[in-house]
């Protein structure tokens, strides 16, 4: 099952779930949703939040939590019901996570405020309806959604609520006067965890996160909150803690990721999520696609995705590098021909077009192609016919047809080298794809992926890149885009002999301005020293010693510039 559905079939239907993404429209939602409000779930499902919760009494936590990552707990918020009209809820706020640390949208979990009725203090004391005090508060204390659980001074376990044992998996008999981290087991335990903390300083923490061992060696993400308990003398006589299972939660940040993914395509800029919408719905056609972008920027991946997530992916995906080719062998290639059909056809030979039955037929380099070809093409596309070179009997094309190139077709009809009307049979649908100078948030996902490949292909264990590589990647215009980045992560894979790619492990270019001269080290010289003095004053001319911008370029402070500056003797 996906894990979304998972998700969302899991939660207990006392407890409403709300997913809502960095649009803040709600992406998903468990039955309980519909159980509490009256809505159907195809009322709700992309719509904005406050379809659902009031403005007034969410957005400002909302923009909290997807902005700067925050979590809320306990909150009152205001519902929009069928039935009972705008009710109170009380809910928790978490934030779901991407790789590079940046929001992929909210979890909401919620309840009704109101809980059963139950007798007033005085009828309870009194006994009048058989509820005693301490009867209340063990039911609420067993009806809390949360594990929950208490100890003594000693740490021994006083109090275990049912939370608590389905997602340990102890019961409370199994825990019940046992030192805590006997059960918890976590690398915290004893050693600065929550309850220790609170004990210590005697004061609340709230919502970090951490790993426990269920009974059964299974590790479990959960959030946590502590605080200290206090007799009624004010005698402080241990602690309680609630946490929450998120194993979930973090299962649905990886799978919200993957909205950031299409097959290979990576990426969460806001002009590659626009091309993800774009491509679902293109691939629930037939439609020709035009892609369009600079080298390097991916338009094959975009086109074997497209591919791949169509109905014809069990078909073959057959590119074509239209530039590779000389306009009779080009022509050969595409419709195929027969033998004798000119010199050297010595066996009939079926082109691209019917190697693409079933599947879909990839014109890479589509710009490049002759005006003769370009006539016969455009045929081809008005009446999904054509016939091999040097025959009489015509082949029915049933492949879907998704071109691709680096140039701009309009610039090229103006010139007169593009037949316009090819153009507007390929351009049924069109994607341009942005440069990677121009969505460099994508930048660390990329990089991630990247070395990941990489990390297995040299069997090396490097986990990231200093600082200082960061600053000149982002500083960097990426003339090859996505390509010559992975070409240059490689050559510091190669370079590199430590856990983290330093600056002398990237080509030369990338240091200082092209038309610096290469550097001639001498004995005792360090490399990379001198390539940050060369960065700093190459950075420092293009803003003509403005220290001011140069520091906000090279991602420091001007007290830290104005100090490596007199290190480096720069004036």
């Amino acid at each position: 099952m996906d894990t979304l559905d998972t998700l969302v079939s899991t939660t207990p239907l006392t407890t409403g779930l709300l997913v809502i993404d960095s649009n803040l429209q709600i992406i998903a939602m468990n039955d309980a949703v519909r159980q509490i409000t009256g809505f159907p779930e195809d009322s709700l499902l992309f719509r904005q939040y406050d379809q659902l919760l009031t403005q007034n009494s969410a957005e400002s936590c909302l923009m909290a939590s997807i902005r700067n990552n925050q979590s809320f707990s306990k909150l009152e918020l205001e519902c929009q019901t069928v039935a009972e009209g705008i009710i109170s809820v009380q809910a928790s706020i978490l934030p779901l996570k991407s790789k590079d640390a940046s929001s992929s949208g909210v979890v909401i979990t919620f309840y009704q405020s109101s809980l059963p009725e139950t007798c007033s203090l005085e009828d309870q004391i009194s006994g009048e309806k058989g509820f005693d005090e301490k009867s209340r508060l063990q039911a609420i204390f067993d009806s809390l959604l949360d594990g929950t659980f208490t100890i003594d001074n000693k740490w021994v376990i006083t109090a275990f609520n049912p939370s608590a044992e389905r997602i340990t998996g102890y019961s409370a008999q199994e825990v019940l006067g046992k030192p805590c981290w006997e059960i918890f087991r976590s690398q915290l335990c004893r050693n600065g965890c929550h309850m220790e903390c609170s004990i210590i300083k005697q004061e609340p923490i709230m919502g970090n996160e951490l790993l426990i061992t269920r009974k059964n060696g299974q590790l479990i993400p959960i959030r946590v909150s502590s605080a200290p308990l206090f007799s009624r003398s004010g005698e402080h006589i241990g602690g309680v803690e609630s946490f929450q299972d998120i194993s979930d939660i973090k299962n649905l940040t990886n799978h919200l990721e993957e909205r950031f993914r299409f097959e290979n395509i990576i990426g969460h800029s806001k002009s590659l999520q626009k091309i993800y919408v774009l491509m679902d719905s293109v691939v629930q056609t037939d439609s020709t696609v035009l892609i369009t972008g600079e080298s390097g920027t991916g338009k094959e991946l975009v086109a074997r995705a497209i591919h791949l997530k169509s109905k014809r992916k069990l078909g073959p995906f057959m590119p074509v590098n239209c530039s590779a080719y000389a306009e009779s062998l080009l022509e050969s290639e595409l419709f195929g021909h027969e033998k004798g059909s000119f010199t050297g056809a010595s066996y009939t030979k079926p082109g691209k077009f019917e190697q693409a039955y079933g599947g879909t037929l990839f014109l890479d380099e589509i710009g490049d192609i002759s005006p003769a070809v370009q006539v016969k093409l455009l045929r081809v596309l008005e009446t999904k016919e054509f016939e091999r070179v040097g025959a009489t009997q015509f082949i029915h094309v049933n492949a879907r047809i998704i071109a691709a190139t680096n140039k701009n077709l309009v610039e090229e009809i103006e010139k007169g080298r593009f037949r316009e009307d090819l153009y507007y049979r390929l351009n049924v649908i069109g994607i341009e794809l942005p440069p990677l100078r121009n969505r460099l948030e994508d930048l660390p996902l990329l990089l991630e992926n990247i070395m990941e490949k990489f990390r297995i292909r040299f069997d090396k264990n490097i986990k990231g890149i200093s600082a200082s590589v960061m600053r000149i990647f982002q500083n960097y215009s990426w003339p090859g885009n996505i390509r010559e980045l992975e070409n240059i992560l490689e050559h510091a894979f190669v370079l590199c002999r430590h856990e983290v790619i330093q600056l002398e492990c990237l080509p030369e270019h990338l240091w200082y301005d092209l038309d610096t001269p290469a550097p001639i080290f001498t004995a005792g010289e360090n490399p990379v020293g001198f390539a940050e003095k060369q960065h700093i004053q190459n950075t420092l001319k293009k803003f003509k010693g403005h220290r001011g911008k140069t520091a906000m370029a090279l991602g420091m402070d001007k007290s830290t510039l104005w100090r490596k500056m007199k290190r480096f003797q720069i004036n």
